[in-house]
């Protein structure tokens, strides 16, 4: 079973998705439109992008997107048999960050930056579950370019929810929502412009 949970709005007025057992909010245009081409034209020159290979059953595969890690000193990361040491925060990562723990009343030390280059390229099914992230991580979801669908599936029902992200969106993942729920994006056969995708998240490393 699959529903769509809204039309794309076009304000800043926060949106409670209806999800059980989740907590997500959506804000359709967090970042103003105005900003939203100059911080996606800076993310793609400024940003230290990688290819990176991930190996399953014994086979390796290039990641479908580029990708770069950047956070505080101490916050390595691992998932998908990736370890993930990060490079320097840089201005406008920071800048971002700020905006992202003022409006989720939260504190990151790091964030995975995912450039989506066209419809080819997506992200696995997947929960952002790992024990270094917490009971119950805060994270901090920012698009911008081409609206891709974020597509969520319940652990136990075939309940299947389509969230669009908006160029300048950012949706909030809270509570219960990786424990209970996977989500990932689907590659396309269209002509898509590319996307940029920035996840702040907070690494609990001793």
């Amino acid at each position: 079973m699959q529903q769509s949970l809204f039309e794309l709005q076009y304000d800043n007025t926060p949106i409670q998705l209806d999800m059980p057992d989740a907590d997500l909010k959506y804000y359709p245009h967090f970042i103003p439109p105005l900003e939203t081409s100059a911080i996606m034209r800076s993310l793609q020159e400024s940003l230290e992008w990688r290819q990176e290979q991930i190996t399953i059953y014994g086979k390796t595969f290039d990641v479908p997107r580029l990708q770069a890690w950047y956070g505080d000193e101490q916050a390595g990361y691992q998932y998908s048999n990736l370890t993930m040491h990060p490079l320097p925060w840089n201005p406008i990562l920071l800048a971002l960050k700020q905006r992202c723990e003022n409006a989720s009343n939260s504190h990151f030390n790091s964030v995975l930056a995912n450039f989506y280059r066209h419809g080819q390229d997506g992200m696995g099914r997947h929960a952002d579950n790992e024990p270094e992230l917490g009971q119950q991580p805060v994270i901090a979801s920012v698009s911008f370019g081409a609206v891709r669908n974020l597509d969520f599936y319940h652990n136990k029902n075939k309940t299947k929810v389509r969230v669009p992200l908006a160029d300048g969106s950012l949706l909030l993942m809270r509570g219960a929502t990786q424990k209970c729920w996977q989500h990932g994006i689907a590659k396309s056969k269209k002509t898509l412009a590319p996307r940029i995708n920035l996840t702040f998240r907070y690494i609990h490393n001793k």
